[in-house]
């Protein structure tokens, strides 16, 4: 079992930068990949970013190619979300997510944070 906790999210200005936070629970977090999924007012979520167990390989969505990085630290259980040139089409609640196999698709996380909201004003 994997519990997952964001933070950091907030509001911004657009052009901003914020960090996001994903503390996990457990004594095997080495072993999940991460990502991160946003959900906007009225959409469905989707897909930012993830990484595999050992932090080696990331992949992005178009949309957020080369403002956004993940990264992890697996001493300390997180999972991080560097925002950077944040946009007003990037307010959402975003999640991370934790699971046993290297995808883009929901279906393939087993653990999900509540989500922490972020907000670029334009």
């Amino acid at each position: 079992q994997v519990q997952l906790v964001e933070s950091g999210g907030g509001l911004v200005q657009a052009g901003g930068s914020l960090r996001l936070s994903c503390a996990a629970s457990g004594r095997t977090f080495s072993s999940y990949g991460m990502g991160w999924f946003r959900q906007a007012r009225g959409k469905e979520r989707a897909f930012v970013a993830r990484i595999t167990g050992s932090g080696g390989l990331q992949s992005y969505a178009d949309s957020v190619k080369g403002r956004f990085t993940i990264s992890r630290d697996n001493t300390k259980n997180t999972v991080y979300l560097q925002m950077n040139s944040l946009k007003a089409e990037d307010t959402a609640v975003y999640y991370c997510a934790a699971g046993l196999v290297w995808d883009t698709r929901e279906s393939f996380y087993d653990y999900w944070g509540q989500g922490t909201q972020v907000t670029v004003s334009s």
